[in-house]
């Protein structure tokens, strides 16, 4: 099969298309062939020689894919009682999936357990654009404890993860802020769902959100920024509130004012997905299967794609997301 490759460490011209071997499907698993595969900004990290694939991953690139079930693999062992159980999949079957790695390519294994069925009269090319980002928000706003009648502040309410993060938020009843960079840009990801939005080049963040929260501060901060964003996002918490950091487009090192965080009896929480045990990520797109999926399936809550771009046209891929103005995914089709 064709997949994109890493050829070394370096810019989008490093990606090259080659022939690799097709995947078998182990136990629990099955064997999808791949109609769109989702671009993350965590792809270009690994392009880049920064964020290696985990253990018995794809050396390429690919954190999410959708596509139809060609084979299942053997049943998986028995495990703990209290795991969640996989769907039950057949060749045929339509699913979006998350991955360790390998999307980039025309075939791919997944977990059935890391798996989302995809209806008939669904999207499936835009599907692909959704595991990553649903497992990434729903996660994280649950391991903040994110209460019915708290308020959300969405930094990058028009990137990939953001779009879905001011969806899910505004199907599930919360007040939702937002940070986008222009008018327009600001206008679109109030239609999806944003109760304010923040043009961060024309207003000063903390400012607007005082304003919005009448002094308050907000509930979580679900941050892609990281790094140079830390002592401000402090700032911005209500009493009680909960900063949690998942991106770091900002670097990877921030000063924290311990103070700041005390007086407001804050917490901060950081996670990544890509390297969780598979248990917890079975136990994620479980959850996100029962709270989740049915906002997709009811259209709440829906990929926003920006491009779809061919498998062979991969640079073009990643340099449109570096480029900062992709609004929503940008889709690898093979």
């Amino acid at each position: 099969m064709r997949a994109v490759v890493v050829t070394s460490p370096g810019g989008p011209e490093v990606l090259g298309v080659q022939d690799v071997p097709d995947p078998v499907p182990g136990p629990g698993e099955v064997l999808v062939r791949v109609t769109a595969a989702g671009v993350n900004r965590a792809d270009l990290l690994q392009r880049a020689g920064h964020y290696p694939p985990p253990p018995g991953a794809p050396a390429w690139p690919g954190l999410e894919v959708a596509g139809v079930v060609l084979e299942t693999g053997p049943p998986a062992p028995p495990s703990d009682a209290a795991a969640p159980s996989a769907p039950s999949l057949r060749p045929g079957d339509r699913v979006a999936g998350l991955l360790a790695g390998g999307g980039y390519a025309e075939r791919v294994t997944i977990p059935a357990s890391q798996t989302l069925l995809v209806p008939r009269e669904g999207d499936l090319e835009g599907a692909a654009g959704l595991p990553e980002a649903l497992a990434t928000v729903w996660s994280n706003l649950r391991a903040a404890a994110f209460a019915p009648g708290e308020t959300l502040l969405v930094h990058g309410g028009s990137g990939g993860v953001g779009s879905v993060a001011v969806q899910l938020a505004h199907a599930l009843g919360h007040h939702v802020i937002a940070t986008a960079g222009g008018p327009e840009r600001c206008a679109r990801v109030r239609e999806l769902g944003a109760d304010v939005v923040v043009d961060h080049r024309a207003q000063d963040v903390a400012d607007a959100v005082r304003d919005a929260t009448g002094g308050r501060g907000v509930d979580v901060v679900l941050d892609v920024l990281g790094g140079r964003a830390l002592g401000g996002n402090v700032r911005l918490l209500a009493e009680g509130g909960r900063l949690v950091v998942i991106g770091l487009q900002q670097g990877r090192r921030g000063e924290l004012d311990l103070p700041a965080l005390m007086a407001r009896r804050g917490s901060v929480i950081a996670t990544t997905l890509r390297d969780r045990p598979a248990a917890q990520k079975a136990a994620i797109m479980a959850d996100v299967r029962a709270h989740v999926w049915p906002l997709v399936l009811d259209g709440r809550v829906r990929p926003v794609v920006h491009a779809r771009v061919p498998l062979a046209d991969a640079r073009r891929a990643h340099e449109l997301l570096e480029s900062g103005e992709v609004f929503g995914k940008v889709l690898l089709l093979p």
